[in-house]
């Protein structure tokens, strides 16, 4: 509140100043007196009203007002953060666009040098082995027969793979399989969770402090202003 106490200093300091002149000027004394008052009053109320949002003032009912309702500032932040940023409705839409920007730069070489070719090949070689070429196969030299068609066997195979990524087939059983709508609840559930967890670990001071740091360079303007009104009033009140 430092700023605040700054604005409200001078204005209240340049207020008993125009008083004391009201006192000792020959001219219009009555005038500069209630210009004076006025402003000195209007700077000391808006003061006095702001003060009393982030401090109880003894005797003074409603004071205070931020620290003793900050269980209801909880419940009005969780529901801005949930109602306005994180709704299922933003929480899909980022999802489907990552997605289909996921689905334009997909790069399968990772995929594909991940895939163990060699056990592929050994795995058909054994089938054929047990099956009923089994027997012919070995009058031709057995497994070792099959050894020249291991690269081409890869090469086809990994071919065979990218047409099979890059099919609408795939990419729509991809993109069923990433439910948008199931993996935004998820996400919201989770975002409620860290939300909640961070505002129960919330404290009346922490509260207030949140609330001064967002608006406190805004306040010590409304003191200026009340000087600044009071005093046209009192200007008002001398001619009235």
């Amino acid at each position: 509140m430092k700023n605040l106490f700054n604005k409200s200093s001078v204005t209240n300091l340049l207020s008993v100043i125009v008083i004391g002149i009201g006192y000792i000027s020959p001219l219009q004394p009555e005038l500069i007196k209630s210009i004076g008052f006025f402003a000195l009053s209007g700077a000391i109320t808006n003061w006095l009203a702001i003060y009393m949002l982030f401090e109880k003032v003894p005797f003074l009912y409603g004071s205070g007002v931020i620290p003793a309702r900050f269980e209801e500032f909880k419940l009005s932040i969780k529901q801005l953060m949930m109602n306005q940023f994180f709704t299922a409705e933003n929480i899909e839409q980022f999802i489907q666009k990552e997605e289909q920007q996921g689905s334009n730069m997909l790069n399968l070489d990772p995929f594909l040098n991940a895939v163990d070719y060699d056990r592929i090949f050994e795995s058909l070689v054994a089938s054929i082995m047990e099956s009923s070429f089994g027997g012919m196969l070995m009058m031709m030299g057995g497994p070792d027969a099959l050894m020249p068609l291991k690269e081409p066997f890869t090469e086809k195979m990994r071919l065979t793979l990218v047409d099979m990524i890059e099919s609408d087939r795939f990419k729509a059983a991809l993109k069923e399989g990433l439910d948008a709508h199931k993996i935004g609840v998820d996400i919201i559930d989770k975002i409620e969770s860290v939300i909640d967890k961070r505002l129960n670990e919330l404290t009346p001071l922490m509260v207030k402090e949140m609330v001064q740091g967002i608006i406190r360079q805004h306040l010590g303007w409304l003191v200026v202003w009340g000087g600044i009104f009071g005093a046209l009033m009192g200007a008002m009140f001398v001619f009235a």
